[in-house]
Order: structure tokens, then C-alpha cells, then sequence
């Protein structure tokens, strides 16, 4: 099941049913990318077509950010059950692909992040395999002889599941441009999910998460890179989801009529 909202077609899914659909996909090698916009992503995909395209072809869009599960909560019909974060279902993966035997690979993160991220996880999932981990250096999306080397080791390990956590749009731009030469099942576009991981950026305790205040503690905690993201850039939403609410409002009057 998948409902319209802010012009990304949301799966109404649990983390738990997330990523039951995502192993699903691992074990049947069905590839394709896997997005989890939040309220930036939604900012950013009203002014790039490459983005809203990609989007539109992903394989699967769960929804990360607070901000969108309430608002669709207050549209009929549009419901979305939870949040469904990138360090979430990192986490929730390896655990299941412990259990089905399936290889994941982690690209992107900063040196020694993802291969950090991978040794804790192996340590949490005994039966985890990763087979291969790499830190692209700065400006990898421009370089030939890089994303060669990058597409070549991922295809020469057998993977099942990828990961890549270098940030939006960046990850899911290079997802795209290099979809019919991987070799591989889902791609998960994850952004700090290896950081989380490994332990280097702690995340906010569960209830600051569920009450929707995950975006005050990292800003609180990493003021200088995020104060324009947070408190410039994503004010944009607000008349976004006013307008999606008129939308709304105005259908049901008609529909009255």
C-alpha cells in the first residue's frame, strides 16, 4: 500500500514490514533504489528533476521525518503508520540478513566510518556478512577511474544488499547514474546511517525521536554545519504542507457538493 503526499508516493509501512520488504527484495536480487526523504528531501526535490525522477522510479520511498507522518495524519486517507529512518532500517537489515545469509556492502562514510560500522555490527549479529566496505574520497561522482574501481569491487563480492551514506542528493544521484551497471539487489541511500552506527554521531534518545525533536538535537550538536539546513532551507516545508492541507480541505468540500 502507498499514499500520495507532497508529490512523493510514501509506503505506508512499519519500520518491522520495511524492512521485511527490503530483505524480500535482497533475497529475490530485485534491484532498485530506496529512498527515505525527509523534510529536506522534500525542500530539495521542488527544485531538482533529477531528484523528483528518481524518486518517481524508486523501488521503494518510506518516510523519514516526523513532520510528514503528522501531516499525514491530518489528510484522509493518507495515512502513514510511522517513521521510517535510514539508521533505522541500517540496523533492522543486518539483523535479518544475519539470519538469511545474505551480503550487504557499505560505501560511503569517512575513513575507517564504514568499515568501523561494519565490525560493531558483526559484533551485535554474529552471522552478519559484509563483504566489502569503502570511503570514497572527496569528488568520487566526478571521477571515472573511481567510480570504475567502486563498481568493480561491489560487483566482484556478491552483493545482496547495497548501502550508501554520502549524503542527499549525492548518493542517490550516483545510485542512478550507475543503477544498470551494478550488480547487485536493493540500494539504500542512508546518509549519516554509518556514522550512527560505528558511534561516531550519537543520536537522540528515542523519545526526543518520537516526538519529532531528532532535528533540534542535531542541530544542537552540530550547530555550524546545520543551522542553514534546519533554520533556512526546510522553513520551505511550511507552506508546502499548508498547501497539501488546502488540497485536502478543498477536496473534501467538493466532494460534498
Amino acid at each position: 500500500m502507498s499514499t500520495e503526499l507532497l508529490g512523493v508516493l510514501f509506503e505506508q509501512a512499519t519500520l518491522s514490514s520495511a524492512v521485511t520488504q527490503i530483505i524480500n527484495a535482497g533475497i529475490q536480487k530485485n534491484k532498485g533504489i530506496i529512498v527515505t526523504p525527509n523534510v529536506d528531501h522534500i525542500v530539495m526535490l521542488q527544485d531538482d528533476a533529477e531528484m523528483r525522477h528518481i524518486y518517481k522510479n524508486a523501488l521503494f520511498r518510506f518516510a523519514d521525518g516526523m513532520p510528514i507522518v503528522w501531516l499525514s495524519r491530518m489528510l484522509k486517507n493518507k495515512h502513514l503508520p510511522e517513521r521510517v529512518t535510514g539508521a533505522d532500517l541500517l540496523i533492522g537489515i543486518c539483523e535479518k540478513a544475519a539470519k538469511t545469509n545474505l551480503a550487504i556492502y557499505f560505501l560511503g562514510g569517512n575513513p575507517g566510518i564504514a568499515e568501523q560500522a561494519a565490525t560493531k555490527l558483526k559484533h551485535q549479529f554474529h552471522n552478519l556478512k559484509i563483504s566489502g566496505t569503502y570511503c570514497p574520497p572527496f569528488g568520487f561522482e566526478n571521477n571515472p577511474v573511481e567510480n570504475e574501481l567502486i563498481i568493480n569491487d561491489i560487483n566482484s563480492r556478491n552483493v545482496d544488499i547495497l548501502f550508501i551514506g554520502v549524503g542527499a542528493p549525492k548518493q542517490e544521484k550516483w545510485a542512478a547514474k550507475h543503477l544498470d551497471r551494478l550488480q547487485v539487489g536493493p540500494i539504500l541511500c542512508v546518509g549519516a546511517a554509518f556514522d550512527f552506527a560505528a558511534g561516531i554521531i550519537q543520536r537522540a534518545p528515542v523519545w526526543i525521536q518520537k516526538s519529532g525533536l531528532e532535528w533540534f538535537w542535531r542541530l544542537a550538536s552540530e550547530p555550524g554545519r546545520l543551522w542553514k539546513r534546519y533554520l533556512v532551507r526546510d522553513s520551505r516545508f511550511i507552506p508546502l504542507a499548508l498547501k497539501e492541507i488546502s488540497k485536502s480541505l478543498f477536496h473534501t468540500h467538493s466532494s460534498k457538493i
